[in-house]
């Protein structure tokens, strides 16, 4: 069980209700940021580990470290009404998030079966957590040397994000 997960499961994690989103806890509501900016935002976690890149496939953003694919941004797929991060995860953890919180995590249709996560971050989510849960993503997919770079904190070049294009048969 990874920290983040722990803690939700305590509770330390939110001072509101599991699943409450920002509308909850007092004061007024906020506007609801675009698809687009919660994609920016998400790039920015993942393109900031090492060696990492976005790769256009299904026709959504997904996120790899070097060939592996840790991450993929949802937006409302097949008409679902969420806009989420899909994430690699640790074995047991997908169980436990959903069970703790229904609301903000959800069982990915295709990846699901194989232990990945659903985080909707259409509801004001909190990015620090958002951010943890990718590292954790990156974590099971990075290799050994990876790791112990980012361990290490060692400092890292920027990553530019690349899209492949298909490019037109003539």
């Amino acid at each position: 069980m990874t920290a983040f997960v722990h803690r939700l499961l305590i509770g330390a994690s939110r001072s509101w209700p599991l699943g409450a989103p920002s509308r909850y806890k007092g004061g007024m509501a906020k506007s609801r940021p675009t698809s687009r900016d919660l994609l920016k935002r998400v790039r920015e976690i993942c393109l900031s580990l090492p060696e990492t890149s976005e790769k256009e496939a299904w026709s959504t953003p997904t996120f790899r470290v070097r060939k592996k694919m840790f991450a993929m941004f949802a937006n409302h797929h097949h008409g679902d009404g969420r806009v989420a991060l899909w994430l690699d995860a640790p074995p047991g953890d997908q169980e436990l998030l959903v069970a703790a919180d229904p609301v903000r995590f959800f069982v990915p249709p295709y990846q699901g079966p194989f232990g990945w996560i659903g985080v909707r971050v259409d509801l004001d989510p909190d990015w620090d957590e958002v951010r943890e849960l990718v590292v954790e993503a990156y974590r099971t997919s990075a290799p050994k040397t990876l790791l112990a770079r980012l361990d290490a904190g060692e400092p890292l070049p920027a990553v530019k994000a690349t899209r492949k294009r298909r490019s037109k048969a003539k």
